[in-house]
């Protein structure tokens, strides 16, 4: 049995899988990030959380957010082994996880689109060029949380028609006093941000709207896929949710910056299971 598991900073998803059958089964538990969370708060998770079966694990496959270099690594796997008792056990970044999924051993342009965002060159073996998405704070652009940060702003500084704020206050429970004490006080500023791309996917009728995201997708090409010589022959490919609900304007930005789209998926975990079973 395999067990894989994707995990983004807002959910993970692990999926067993039976290499002789092919059948696999899911469950879902909060995103574990270990940048922002320790040993003692990922454990806790685990023990509330996941609920698939331990039995005849063979390896673990663990694509993360944050797994961004060996310490970070090297905690996650002490952690993952202490609680399902498996010594095989493989930690790489979600990067990683979008390269395998979306380019299988072909090279291309694999990318994030969904709290966060980020980018790279895969050769068909390995990330041969990244870079560095640095946070919703310096960078992300095209992500949720940015989306929804640039969202907002213009919101509380009344930058958007009338109609979107009453529509968004009505549906929405919140004053500007907490906006401020959710972002700049409360952990996971980001998930709070991120989660307006509904309110704002509902409402793409209105311009306004639509500019702020097709000027977000804009940014996230001109600075981060012009960087990759090879983005301008190879099919650029996106996973996650912001990519996938908003993936006409992503299509408009791409062709508009001089880009060709390929696969564009909601999550990668079909992909990397066909991706492992193959390996």
């Amino acid at each position: 049995m395999l067990l894989i598991a994707d995990s983004g900073s807002t959910k993970t998803e692990w999926c067993l899988v039976n290499a002789g059958t092919r059948m696999f089964t899911t469950c879902h538990t909060t995103g574990i990030n270990p940048i922002y969370q320790d040993e003692e708060s990922i454990q806790q998770l685990l023990q509330q959380e996941y609920s698939l079966p331990f039995t005849a694990l063979r390896s673990i496959y663990f694509y993360g957010a944050g797994c961004i270099n060996d310490p970070l690594k090297v905690m996650l796997q002490k952690i993952l082994s202490a609680h399902f008792r498996c010594q095989s056990i493989s930690v790489q970044s979600d990067l990683m996880a979008a390269a395998r999924s979306l380019c299988q051993n072909q090279e291309g342009i694999a990318c994030i689109l969904g709290t966060g965002s980020n980018s790279c060159f895969y050769n068909g073996q390995e990330i041969a060029r990244h870079v560095s998405p640095l946070g919703y704070v310096l960078g992300d652009e095209g992500s949720g949380a940015v989306i929804g940060k640039k969202f907002m702003s213009d919101l509380l500084k009344k930058q958007l028609p009338d109609v979107i704020a009453d529509r968004f206050f009505e549906k929405y429970a919140l004053s500007p006093d907490q906006v401020l004490e959710q972002v700049y006080k409360e952990p996971f500023p980001n998930r709070f941000l991120a989660q307006f791309t509904r309110f704002i996917h509902d409402n793409l009728h209105e311009d306004s709207l639509r500019k702020l995201v097709k000027d977000s997708f804009t940014e996230f090409f001109s600075r981060n896929i012009r960087q990759y010589p090879e983005a301008y022959q190879l099919p650029i490919h996106f996973t996650g949710s912001v990519a996938f609900y908003f993936k006409d304007l992503l299509k408009e930005s791409a062709e508009e910056s001089g880009f060709n789209l390929g696969i564009i998926t909601l999550k990668p975990m079909e992909g990397l299971i066909r991706y492992h079973l193959g390996h």
